[in-house]
């Protein structure tokens, strides 16, 4: 076709990541992370150190010079007591800087490990089973699903193999794929196959929850597609039903390889703020996004099912002990504060998972750790274990409920410190005040939303505030979230609150909005 001199096509600058994308893609310091250990992390090109090295899941971070965040994938949020183990020798050589987090998308976070050792490592997690593959920046983060997945009395689908199969086709069985490895910006996939929504599917790029294909209990079984999920720092927006249906088979892949090559193909690479997957759908409208969708399949999809096949209203946190469909065993959740550990925890999770499970270990959204498999006989010596007298499993009312992201002790982005801030005032606040209902409260240091403040009954956004005319640390507070059948996103109800003065605000909230009463 050709232009009329008088027409000017209008170019979208693309922002600074797009620019150095083009340089270089983020996968390629793949085959130069030997090269980079040697010459040592203060000679790295200052892009390849803060930028492309996420994308094999190294994190360069100012606040720990030389000592980096290695961010795995574990899809479904299910590793092995030998995983558990490796991991715990890796993070156990960095002594007090070594450490773990449990991510709110269900896999784990070391701390504390330095760049001279990363081939090393990546070669015991080749061994292990392991991987760190496309788990940063402009990639396809952990894929969630069920942390019951095969073990739930309430389950409909076992998730794990199409979480496996999904993140085979985007990392290429772990080996890294350019095919996805320049995304416009990160993405996020969850796949649930229970009766409650796990998986937080309003938060979602694409969220996939059960549905019988006519409405009907008995017909056949699969998904309905939600699409479009985020939160960032100018908007956050629930996921949109797509109108489709798809079969719980590979039609999952598919759909998932369809739409990250359209959001690839034709999302916008300019304003950072406008590049997620929300933006694309609403500036194609709906429709056309969905036909373009069908187009990169090859084929129609059908419309979606009359209703999902979510039937509970609350969503379990998994605490405690639980019996599974498989008679006789019992799944147990730990609870673990703010999902933060230490090698000697790790190496005791192990220790717990072979001597009373199969040697299997579960991750949750909510930053706890599950171990499955647990025969009723053995169940009373379990509990006797002093890492279940640490990590409880009926910890205390507003303790158990707290999610927290990183914060400013780790976390460049972060306006203020949460992990433990977060934990010193749920056990306050619960030392002072009977609460009968759960309350969940997430932390986040800053407009990212890591801690997901948006789904929470009090959620807490770091930013800084003013008090007695000084700067002081301070959080925005949101209320009304809720998870589950009817999930929806909080509002912002309070600007620039004095960390300070959380103590009392919260326990206001608390006793007007939730019940609670003074002990």
């Amino acid at each position: 076709m050709v232009t009329s001199p008088n027409v000017i096509e209008k170019v979208e600058k693309k922002n600074k990541f797009e620019k150095y994308k083009d340089e270089k893609d983020g996968l390629a310091v793949k085959d130069e992370l030997l090269q980079f250990a040697e010459m040592g992390w203060e000679a790295v090109d200052k892009t390849d150190l803060t930028g492309r090295l996420k994308w094999l899941g190294i994190f360069y971070r100012d606040l720990t010079p030389g000592k980096f965040m290695l961010r795995l994938r574990m899809p479904n949020g299910v590793l092995s007591s030998h995983k558990m183990r490796v991991l715990a020798e890796i993070v156990q050589c960095y002594g007090d800087d070594g450490c773990a987090d449990i991510t709110t998308r269900q896999n784990l976070q070391l701390r504390g490990v330095r760049l001279e050792d990363m081939p090393s490592i990546f070669e015991r997690f080749k061994h292990a089973g392991l991987t760190s593959i496309q788990s940063g920046m402009d990639n396809v983060r952990n894929i969630t699903g069920s942390p019951v997945a095969g073990i739930a009395a309430n389950e409909l689908i076992d998730t794990q193999g199409l979480v496996r199969k999904v993140q085979d086709m985007i990392t290429n069985n772990d080996q890294g794929n350019y095919e996805f490895s320049n995304l416009p910006r990160k993405f996020n996939i969850a796949i649930e196959g229970s009766r409650e929504d796990s998986i937080h599917s309003e938060i979602n790029d694409i969220a996939f929850i059960p549905a019988f294909k006519d409405g009907i209990e008995g017909s056949q079984i699969g998904f309905n597609v939600l699409v479009g999920g985020f939160f960032s720092a100018i908007r956050c927006d629930s996921a949109i039903a797509l109108d489709a249906w798809v079969p719980a088979d590979d039609t999952v892949v598919d759909i998932c390889r369809a739409i990250l090559n359209v959001f690839r193909d034709q999302g916008a690479r300019g304003n950072r703020q406008k590049t997620r997957l929300m933006w694309l759908i609403e500036s194609m409208g709906l429709p056309a996004f969905r036909a373009a969708v069908e187009a990169e399949m090859g084929k129609p999809l059908a419309p979606a099912a009359p209703e999902d096949a979510i039937t509970d209203e609350a969503k379990s946190d998994h605490l405690g002990i639980h019996p599974q469909k498989q008679p006789g065993l019992n799944y147990v959740g730990m609870h673990v504060p703010v999902g933060h550990f230490y090698a000697e925890d790790m190496f005791e999770f192990a220790r717990l998972a072979e001597v009373y499970g199969n040697g299997e270990i579960r991750l949750t959204v909510e930053q706890n750790l599950i171990i499955p498999n647990i025969p009723d006989s053995r169940l009373a010596a379990f509990l006797q274990e002093p890492p279940v007298q640490k990590f409880s499993i009926e910890p205390s009312a507003l303790v158990r409920r707290v999610v927290s992201c990183t914060g400013s002790r780790f976390c460049n982005f972060a306006l203020i410190e949460t992990k433990q801030q977060a934990e010193a005032l749920a056990e306050k606040l619960d030392s002072l005040l009977s609460v009968t209902e759960p309350v969940r409260m997430h932390w986040t240091g800053c407009p990212n939303s890591c801690g997901q403040p948006q789904v929470a009954d009090i959620g807490f956004l770091g930013t800084k505030g003013r008090k007695d005319g000084k700067a002081v640390p301070a959080v925005d507070i949101y209320m009304g979230g809720k998870v589950g059948k009817h999930a929806q996103l909080g509002e912002r109800v309070m600007k620039a609150v004095p960390c300070e003065d959380l103590e009392e605000v919260v326990a206001g909230l608390l006793q007007e909005k939730f019940g609670a009463v003074a002990k």
